[in-house]
């Protein structure tokens, strides 16, 4: 069943999307495991985001080469993949500034 693995791969890389984009607003720690800051800026929330945002592209581009040729990053990709991660944040982010405490 070759179109199998293509479609587990994209369903594994859009979990740890969702995982990886909402860590950092559930958790104070720097990186998960670093120190505690209470309360952890934004502008650290932003730094983890766009980390957990290339480590996905990493294991994405991973699997791709995996399973075949890997095609072209061009901007448009990035564009789309940067607005993916910003939607899968969003729970996050509601969660984090815009409960009412």
């Amino acid at each position: 069943m070759p179109g199998l693995v293509p479609t587990w791969s994209v369903a594994v890389v859009l979990v740890v999307t969702l995982l990886l984009a909402n860590l950092p607003f559930f958790s104070d720690r720097i990186f998960v495991v670093g120190p505690r800051r209470s309360p952890k800026s934004v502008a650290w929330r932003l730094i983890e985001l766009l980390v957990f945002t290339a480590v996905t592209a990493v294991i994405g581009r991973t699997l791709e080469s995996h399973l075949g040729q890997v095609s072209p990053l061009r901007w448009e990709f990035v564009a789309v993949w940067v607005c993916v991660v910003a939607t899968f944040a969003f729970p996050g982010f509601v969660w984090r500034y815009l409960r009412r405490h």
